[in-house]
C-alpha cells in the first residue's frame, strides 16, 4: 500500500505542481507582451490562459499533502525532521500562490483589459514571487529525494 501512495503523491505532484510551476514562471513575460500595443488582444488570451491554468491546478495541488501526509503515516515518518521542514515549505509555498500570485495575476489581467499604463514593476513583484513559489517547491523535491537521516542511502 506505501508504494501504491508513494506513487500517487509523486503522480500528483508532477501532474498538478509542475504546470502551475511552468504556467505562473510564463505569467509576467505574458502579461508584458499583452500590454504592447501591436498584439495585445491575442495575447490577452494567453495571459487568460496561464491565469486558468495556475487557479485549475492549484486547486489539484491539493491532492499532493493529501498523499504526502497518507504516505509519511504509512512509513512511519511523520515525525522526521525532514519531513517537518518539506511541510512547513510546503505550507508557505502555497500559502505565497494563494496570497500573492494569484491574486497578483488577477490584477494584471484586469489592468490588461481595461488597457490602463502597465510599469514593469507590476510584473517584476510578480515574477519575484513566482520565484519564491517555485524555489520552495524545488526544496521540497530535494528534502523529498534527499530525505536527510535517511537508511535507504540516498
Amino acid at each position: 500500500m506505501t508504494k501504491i501512495l508513494l506513487s500517487l503523491h509523486v503522480l500528483a505532484a508532477i501532474v498538478a505542481i509542475g504546470p502551475v510551476t511552468v504556467a505562473a514562471s510564463m505569467f509576467p513575460p505574458a502579461a508584458r507582451k499583452a500590454h504592447a500595443p501591436a498584439e495585445g488582444e491575442a495575447d490577452l488570451g494567453t495571459v487568460r490562459l496561464l491565469h486558468r491554468i495556475c487557479r485549475i491546478y492549484a486547486k489539484m495541488g491539493l491532492a499532493v499533502p493529501v498523499f504526502g501526509f497518507a504516505t509519511a503515516a504509512a512509513m512511519g515518518v511523520l515525525s522526521s525532521g525532514w519531513l517537518t521542514a518539506s511541510i512547513a515549505l510546503t505550507a508557505a509555498a502555497a500559502g505565497i500562490l494563494v496570497a500573492f500570485v494569484l491574486p497578483r495575476q488577477d490584477e494584471l489581467i484586469d489592468t490588461l483589459g481595461t488597457h490602463k499604463a502597465l510599469e514593469r514593476s507590476d510584473t517584476v513583484q510578480l515574477a519575484m514571487f513566482t520565484g519564491v513559489f517555485n524555489l520552495l517547491w524545488a526544496t521540497v523535491t530535494i528534502l523529498m529525494i534527499v530525505r536527510p537521516g535517511s537508511t535507504t542511502g540516498a
